[in-house]
């Protein structure tokens, strides 16, 4: 009788709890001691077990002075603040901290005092440079090497800001301003090596009440990443610039959330819920896998105190599709099953484009519900039709300036931040259009003009690569929100490839002539696997580890998707509309194609959903 190890490859083990995804998908939130005195909009440092949380509101008085502690399991009060106030933002330990900014009084009198805790009494320090509120919940750096960043400036609208400062212990400088000013976000690190992520920002100049936008410091400048999957204000964050969780805010469309990314210094993963849906936090206390969120407000602020926990290292089990395992505390035989079919998701209809077109015109977009479509050709003419989509229907933008095909475009940009570039008018054109949410402009033209170029990023970081110019090229340029730069080619030259991913870490897949993946790591470009089914003129959607090919020319065209997971690509659901030259964009969870040509052109849109985590561990029964 065959043994199951030979058939599945391994035994069947006996664990204590069920494998996970990866290893942040064991964390767990779990009630902590309350704070004395329940507030919002505090500033907070330090561990999960040795935290400060500092000022905010109480509702009254509304500018704290009060001073907290925690040791693991209670809150103390410990040394007043000299000057009372919310908004303030913290950093350090419970023996060495610094709470700086904020507002100190209505309406809306920003403060820059700066304060050192010694861990018993504060000291009024060297001030900063400019006074602002509302960015308490954005902690980065100790006592003596700090950073404060973003916030809001009198007028109370639209006085967003993008300044940031940088302590030394003695001083605050101004440094490289950030690319978004934005105000109630979060944000973790160091001194040198920051993050911020959602927030109300200012996209194009227009207020944007709940932001998904992210970006990230290292010392000398800001570069956009990838959008936190959900939109929010108000959120909290602790942890590094590589491995950061960012939890709970306001977002659409019921308010309060309490839902929980992770970004691993590539990719966001949503993990576990909080227990409590809040915002505005005192937030900065402890790493991704041990951290503190304390206070904030529901309907009236509150002390509730809960604790992030990670399994640790050598505890971990790593989930696998198929696997049959022993769970020795539920005291069940039980499998690791796809949800649907794994990766695999589901496709469904959505609204149709305005306009009836194909032929690669520039996309992109965050998910099903933020996606942008541009140019293309009609069977009769070039476009100069730009729509937006925001989940159910596609609405139509102020017209860009010069129609054309085959041209690239910042995949990983917004409905209210991208940029298309190349194609052919024809000839081949190397011209730029930047959107800022209401107005498209020409900008810095292409060094190398082409069609059927590709591209990576966001409106002010974005990368073109491939195309045809007198014969297919392997051409690469970089763009820095100014001009364009050329840099490394592709490996193989090629044109109609697909482009995921962002300026720094992205992929070239397929394409004419060549069948092979590259790839790029800011630097260079590596060739990876290909494709299952060769093929060229399809749809990308992700990052360079989590992407989604849809669709393209064999030929025939096909319906076929597959799915990339940063090692290897996976055959998943089909289209129900097989269609080359198609608009894509998105995540590897949540994506959108639209339009294309089958034996004619289309403008049919479809809808990619896929559960994550992808598998699940379900008990086996006998029947």
């Amino acid at each position: 009788m065959a043994e199951y190890k030979g058939i599945k490859g391994f035994k069947v083990q006996t664990v204590s709890t069920d494998p996970a995804a990866s290893i942040v998908a064991t964390g767990t939130w779990a009630s902590g001691g309350s704070l004395n005195t329940g507030r919002s909009r505090s500033g907070g440092n330090g561990t999960q077990n040795a935290a400060l949380t500092t000022g905010g509101i109480n509702p009254s008085p509304a500018y704290s002075v009060i001073n907290e502690q925690y040791d693991g399991t209670s809150w103390t009060e410990v040394g007043d603040l000299n000057t009372g106030r919310q908004s303030n933002k913290s950093q350090g330990t419970t023996t060495a901290a610094l709470t700086s900014g904020g507002l100190s009084g209505a309406p809306f009198t920003t403060t820059t005092v700066n304060e050192s805790w010694n861990g018993s009494a504060w000291t009024e320090v060297g001030d900063l440079n400019t006074g602002r509120g509302y960015a308490a919940n954005a902690s980065a750096g100790t006592s003596t090497a700090a950073l404060y960043y973003a916030g809001q400036l009198p007028p109370a609208t639209p006085g967003f800001s993008n300044t940031v400062e940088q302590w030394n212990g003695t001083s605050w400088t101004e440094v490289a301003e950030m690319n978004l000013a934005r105000r109630n976000y979060a944000g973790a690190g160091t001194s040198t090596l920051a993050i911020a992520v959602a927030g109300n920002d200012l996209p194009g100049g227009v207020p944007a009440p709940f932001g998904q936008a992210a970006e990230t410091w290292n010392g000398t400048s800001w570069t956009e990443i990838s959008n936190v999957p959900v939109a929010r204000n108000g959120n909290g964050a602790f942890g590094i610039q590589t491995s950061t969780l960012s939890f709970g805010g306001y977002g659409p469309p019921t308010g309060l959330v309490a839902t929980v990314d992770f970004w691993n210094g590539s990719s966001w993963t949503t993990v576990n819920s909080m227990g409590t849906a809040r915002a505005y936090f005192s937030t900065g206390s402890g790493t991704s896998s041990s951290g503190l969120a304390a206070g904030g407000v529901t309907t009236v602020p509150t002390g509730t105190t809960e604790e992030w926990t990670v399994a640790p290292a050598p505890t971990f089990q790593q989930e696998n599709l198929g696997q049959v395992f022993y769970n020795s505390t539920s005291n069940a035989f039980k499998v690791t099953k796809s949800n649907s079919g794994a990766p695999l998701g589901t496709w469904s209809s959505g609204g149709t484009m305005n306009v009836t077109r194909g032929n690669d015109g520039g996309s992109g977009g965050t998910s099903v519900n933020d996606a942008i479509a541009t140019t293309g050709y009609t069977g009769t003419a070039f476009s100069l039709s730009a729509e937006t989509y925001d989940g159910s229907a596609w609405t139509s933008i102020a017209n860009i300036n010069t129609g054309r095909s085959d041209t690239g475009g910042s995949i990983s940009g917004s409905s209210t931040a991208f940029i298309f570039f190349g194609g052919q008018t024809p000839p081949n054109t190397g011209v730029t259009e930047s959107w800022n949410g209401s107005s498209w402009t020409e900008v810095n033209d292409l060094n190398t003009a082409r069609r059927q170029i590709k591209g990576a990023g966001i409106q002010t970081a974005a990368l073109g690569f491939g195309g045809f110019a007198t014969a297919a090229t392997g051409a690469t340029e970089s763009w820095n929100g100014t001009s364009w730069t050329e840099v490394n080619d592709l490996n193989n030259a090629r044109g109609r490839a697909v482009g995921i991913g962002i300026q720094t870490a992205a992929l070239a897949v397929a394409g004419i002539p060549t069948t092979s993946s590259e790839s790029w790591n800011g630097t260079s470009w590596t060739n990876i696997t290909n494709l299952n089914s060769a093929r060229y003129g399809g749809a990308g959607a992700g990052t360079q580890t989590a992407g989604l090919y849809s669709g393209g020319d064999l030929p025939p065209n096909t319906a076929q998707v597959e799915s990339w997971d940063g090692t290897s690509w996976t055959e998943v659901a089909d289209l129900a509309t097989a269609r080359r030259g198609l608009f894509g964009s998105g995540a590897a969870g949540s994506a959108v194609v639209s339009g294309g040509f089958t034996t004619v052109y289309v403008n049919s849109t479809e809808e990619w959903s896929a559960p994550a985590p992808f598998a699940s561990n379900v008990t086996l029964t006998a029947s």
